[in-house]
């Protein structure tokens, strides 16, 4: 699309450069033909990459990376987020996936972390094998306070986000909360462990919506996303549907949730830069069903 964009340019540059000059003044001409060549190229679905969580095909994965992330990659995955157990890997081992991950043209967006990557002591090997990995955001996959401490255990939550928010920032990298359902559930009032997280982080600090675990528990994600602007650069395209015996064990964009008007709010104000697909499980092997998701995703998004 690109092409044929600039193509018509040139046509316009062309008819307008072999008009008399009595009709158009050189002036008005290069002002036209400065205009024509900065015009935005019509939008594309390729403006926002798709990865895939890697935890996806985590019992292949665990047989085979090289293998399950080349076979990722031929599907036509343009993004990978490994999961927690990378973080046991030695920066020879980062650099190893690395070189794998560049030979296969495609990147790795983010990581998926326990709350062991954002203890102070660990903060240098998290930013070294995201770095070297490639990764811009290092992502806590739900911290669990004790429920008594309420509102207050969430602040702590927050308050380590933060923490880390500052050294990751020195090396380029975001921090990141991925939600799961006790986040949106909630402890006091209407006020939910998410609400306490959003309020009290640093706007800079990626708010990575889980959506299956958002609509389980009955809640809109797409109030939340308008109510928190510029804070998804990725959420998990992960659905849920509530007929029995489905849960999470069904294909994206057959569940529950409103995928057409999520898209549009997080490309209208939420700041998402790329997705990121999840399944949990299905009935057919891991590697096909995530082929399935990614097809999906291409006839419903576009």
């Amino acid at each position: 699309m690109r092409w044929a964009v600039q193509g018509m340019q040139l046509n316009v540059i062309m008819w307008l450069y072999n008009k008399p000059m009595d009709i158009l003044s050189r002036r008005t001409f290069l002002a036209t033909t400065a205009a024509a060549a900065l015009a935005p190229a019509a939008p594309s679905a390729s403006r926002y990459p798709v990865g895939l969580e890697l935890y996806s095909c985590r019992n292949i994965l665990q047989k085979d990376l090289e293998g399950t992330v080349t076979a990722v990659a031929k599907m036509g995955y343009q993004l990978v987020e490994f999961y927690a157990p990378y973080f046991a890997w030695t920066p020879d081992r980062a650099k190893e996936v690395r070189k794998l991950l560049n030979d296969l043209g495609i990147r790795c967006s983010s990581t998926h972390n326990d709350a062991v990557s954002f203890a102070p002591e660990n903060a240098a090997k998290a930013i070294e094998l995201n770095s070297i990995l490639g990764s811009g955001y290092i992502v806590l996959a739900q911290a669990k306070p004790p429920r008594a401490q309420g509102v207050d255990g969430w602040k702590k939550v927050a308050d380590m986000l933060n923490t880390a928010s500052e050294k990751f920032k020195a090396a380029k990298i975001r921090a990141g909360y991925h939600n799961h359902q006790e986040e949106f559930t909630a402890i006091v009032g209407t006020t939910r462990p998410i609400d306490v997280i959003a309020e009290n982080t640093n706007k800079d600090v990626l708010l990575q919506l889980d959506v299956g675990t958002c609509v389980e528990v009955g809640q809109d994600p797409v109030a939340w996303i308008d109510k928190n602007p510029g804070r998804f650069a990725t959420i998990h395209c992960k659905d849920y549907s509530p007929e029995a015996g489905k849960g999470y064990r069904v294909l994206f964009g057959d569940g529950a949730s409103p995928w057409k008007q999520i898209f549009q709010a997080l490309e209208k104000s939420g700041g998402v830069q790329f997705y990121t697909i999840e399944q949990e499980g299905y009935s057919l092997p891991e590697l096909e069903t995530v082929k399935l998701c990614l097809d999906n995703f291409k006839k419903i998004h576009g």
